[in-house]
């Protein structure tokens, strides 16, 4: 499929954190004709591999979960109360759209809900959103209704986003952190598929990143890679109002190169040889304006005696929101630069 399809097939898939059961077998179905093993662990991290056996191991990294909320109570009147999984920005919830999931699998639509501004005084206008005060509307009248749609405390949910196409060859749609990074992932197995590595390639579709980099920490103990990549969709803040200094990375200018963030200080020697892959190559790119953020390279580098990592992140305005876009040349852009340093990922050990 074109990538425009690959991405609205990843991005429209329900995959909490936890619950990434739907998005794994999917990606599986797309991969397994091109690998030498393909396995899912105990945590549920898919773990693809081509050429197993080689003294040198690339791992390359993408979180298959996304961000959303849990059922935690079920008002008498048919009202949803619920939790965030994941880092939410309050000011987004008003209105959001929703899916819920029944543990049958049952998906069932809804909204959050709030006091009408109508009735609100002067004071409580002002005042921000609390999630607490929130609730979700699926069009029930009493908790009764609500058990017969199959609704339990601990369901998950995930906002509701529509997958478009925008003009200048821009995408929107929900997940795209880090469907996006899955859907690199892809792509590089297939050129690989086409070219088998000399040395071992692990690609990872991890789980649980939003909730502490998990799945890749586990993921790695396993792999014990010798260099690894991870891959993600950034903060893109190139919109009005915000200063120059504060832009992690600009859309539309290529994928951004991490040096350093919340959870590692890229080793010098990885970092330089990623930049330099981009110039050799002629590929657009953008070093990301330290230190906002975490990946699960922060959990990679760490695992076993410790591993050279990298980050490759494609760009994407409106992070953790229904509403993500980006640019399909900064998705190109980022196969090619994933691809460039993983077929020269083992020179990476010979410079000083």
């Amino acid at each position: 499929m074109d990538h425009r399809q690959l991405l609205k097939t990843l991005s429209e898939t329900f995959g909490l954190s936890g619950f990434e059961d739907q998005v794994r077998e999917i990606i599986r179905d797309m991969v397994s004709p091109l690998a030498d093993d393909i396995r899912t662990d105990a945590l549920g991290n898919l773990i693809v591999t081509l050429n197993p056996g080689r003294d040198f191991v690339l791992m390359l990294d993408a979180h298959m979960d996304e961000i959303g909320f849990m059922v935690s109570h079920i008002d008498q009147e048919g009202f949803l109360r619920f939790t965030p999984i994941g880092s939410w920005d309050d000011r987004l919830l008003g209105a959001l759209r929703v899916t819920v999931r029944n543990r049958e699998g049952r998906t069932i639509p809804g909204t959050v809900g709030s006091t009408p501004p109508h009735i609100q005084d002067p004071d409580e206008k002002k005042a921000p959103l609390k999630t607490e005060d929130l609730f979700i509307d699926v069009g029930a009248a009493t908790a009764e209704q609500i058990e017969q749609m199959g609704i339990r405390k601990g369901d998950p949910i995930v906002p509701w986003g529509d997958f478009l196409a925008l003009e200048g060859n821009c995408l929107m749609g929900k997940a795209f952190d880090d469907r996006a990074g899955c859907a690199v992932l892809i792509r590089v197995l297939e050129a690989f598929a086409e070219t088998p590595p000399d040395f071992t390639l692990a690609a990872c579709f991890s789980v649980c990143e939003e909730v502490g980099l998990r799945g890749a920490k586990t993921a790695a103990f396993q792999i014990q890679p010798t260099v690894a990549l991870a891959v993600e969709g950034t903060v893109a803040a190139d919109t009005p109002g915000t200063p120059d200094r504060k832009i992690p990375s600009r859309m539309g200018k290529g994928p951004a190169i991490t040096l350093a963030d919340r959870s590692i200080l890229v080793h010098p020697k990885l970092a330089r040889f990623i930049e330099q892959t981009a110039i050799d190559a002629g590929i657009p790119h953008q070093i990301k304006t330290p230190l906002y953020g975490a990946t699960d390279a922060g959990a990679i580098h760490l695992a076993g005696a410790g591993a050279l990592t990298g980050v490759i992140s494609i760009p994407c305005r409106y992070i953790h929101s229904p509403n993500i876009i980006m640019s399909v040349e900064d998705f190109d852009n980022t196969i090619r630069l994933v691809l460039e340093v993983s077929r020269r990922s083992q020179r990476i050990l010979d410079r000083a």
